[in-house]
């Protein structure tokens, strides 16, 4: 294989020339004298022709003996031809199996959701989890440009922490050299005394909820990008975030349309996704839920009818959504149902200066935030309500007690963006090996 070795996405800079590729085999179909073969790389598809009279009986054989998935090198000239797959197919000259496949075990015909699972390692070749993953990486490195852009701080929160940062029955626990440390279900509480060195900050990574849940919303392991800002307000956390999510989603419309087309996106519902977001207080949306109609439909779909001082349930928020073509912020929930670091409006203290986003189509909540509480005396009395161990705390009140001021951020949950951006059901198909409270494997 002389010829130079380029990746398929690259083919229209070379039409004409003499070139190697080196892939896999996703289709092949020979009549008589003439073999086509479909090859990707990870980058694209081309297509590859081989004939009797361009290779010699041998090569031709091994390449119309080839199983799905053979990895292969193909030497060929670079043609463009509008009918074959990714605009561009090679002439083939020669032709080397790296690793002959036989029986591969994803075949065309339908396979169920937990085979494929259990076959991950592999599925992530088809065309569908390709699809995703590749919108999943252009959705990190949007949010990596959107913080940079802005003037953040990456600051990278540790993974195993002495405490909760939201609540202790959703931890994972492990010992820690006899002493018991726990996995971060947020960084948050690390950003927000980096936030006050530096301002502005961001931390992106993995984080842990053990929650028993088998909702398609629900991962236990997960990604998420969490700014923390001093001297912000609620109204200044909820601009930010509509920014970044119109951010995001404008960036995959232009840069991954071919990835949309594959998992067959309707994307007129996405190009509508420009701020200002609609924005609904807790009590007008406890009014909305707790109309006749939508009691009824609670009831009859089986689930909890909602209480008002109550949480949002996933159906809660797939009606509040409803009639928006864009993500709903419903903002200002009851105190006792947010997290203990939440600051009280001083309107009226029993409501939380916080704000949960509602993404359109039934996607539930990627982002959830509020202001932080900086008062340290107010700060001990909500440890004490929540039976949070205040010596594990004592570094986080000093950020208080030492030149504290207001400050807030936000959550946004990578795999929910992704999901809903995607158009697909389960965030687990947004992450390349979800875990989820029945999957360890593989």
């Amino acid at each position: 294989m002389s010829a130079p070795r380029v990746l398929i996405r690259h083919l229209d800079q070379h039409v004409d020339q003499e070139v190697t590729v080196a892939g896999w085999v996703t289709h092949l179909r020979s009549k008589g004298k003439i073999a086509f073969l479909v090859l990707r790389d990870g980058t694209g598809q081309c297509q590859a022709v081989a004939s009797v009279r361009d290779v010699d009986a041998q090569t031709f054989e091994r390449i119309t003996r080839c199983g799905h998935e053979t990895s292969v090198k193909v030497r060929g000239q670079v043609r463009a031809d509008a009918r074959a797959p990714g605009g561009y197919e090679l002439g083939v000259a020669a032709f080397e199996v790296v690793t002959p496949t036989e029986d591969y075990p994803i075949g065309r015909k339908e396979h169920g959701t937990e085979f494929l699972f259990d076959h991950r390692h592999l599925w992530l070749r088809h065309r569908g989890p390709w699809a995703v993953l590749r919108i999943r990486d252009e959705i990190v490195k949007a949010i990596r440009d959107f913080f940079y852009d802005r003037e953040f701080v990456l600051i990278d929160s540790p993974i195993l922490t002495p405490a909760a940062c939201e609540g202790t029955s959703t931890l994972f626990e492990t010992d820690y050299f006899g002493e018991p440390a726990y996995l971060s279900q947020s960084g948050q509480l690390y950003l927000e005394p980096a936030c006050q060195a530096f301002s502005k900050v961001y931390c992106f990574g993995p984080t842990f909820r053990a929650e028993k849940s088998k909702t398609r919303r629900h991962l236990t392991e997960f990604w998420m990008v969490e700014p923390e800002i001093a001297w912000a307000g609620l109204d200044e956390t909820m601009s930010l975030a509509e920014e970044l999510i119109a951010h995001l989603v404008g960036r995959v419309l232009e840069r991954r349309a071919e990835e949309l087309a594959i998992l067959e996106r309707d994307t007129a519902r996405l190009e509508a996704i420009v701020p200002p977001f609609p924005r609904l207080s807790y009590d007008e949306a406890a009014e909305i839920l707790t109309r006749p109609e939508n009691v009824r439909r609670a009831e009859q779909a089986g689930a909890p009818p909602f209480e008002p001082g109550s949480d949002l349930g996933a159906l809660d928020e797939t009606i509040l959504a409803e009639g928006h073509d864009r993500p709903l912020m419903v903002h200002r929930y009851p105190s006792e149902v947010k997290a203990f670091y939440m600051e009280p409006d001083p309107e009226n203290p029993s409501r939380a200066l916080c704000v949960d986003v509602l993404a359109p189509e039934g996607y539930g909540e990627p982002v959830g935030g509020s202001v932080r509480i900086h008062d340290a005396a107010l700060l001990e009395k909500r440890l004490r309500e929540h039976n949070l161990p205040e010596a594990s705390f004592r570094w986080f009140l000093d950020v208080r007690r030492f030149g504290g001021v207001p400050h807030a951020g936000f959550g946004l949950g990578l795999e929910r963006v992704v999901a809903w951006i995607c158009g697909i059901h389960h965030a687990r198909e947004a992450i390349p090996y979800p875990r989820t409270l029945q999957r360890l494997y593989p």
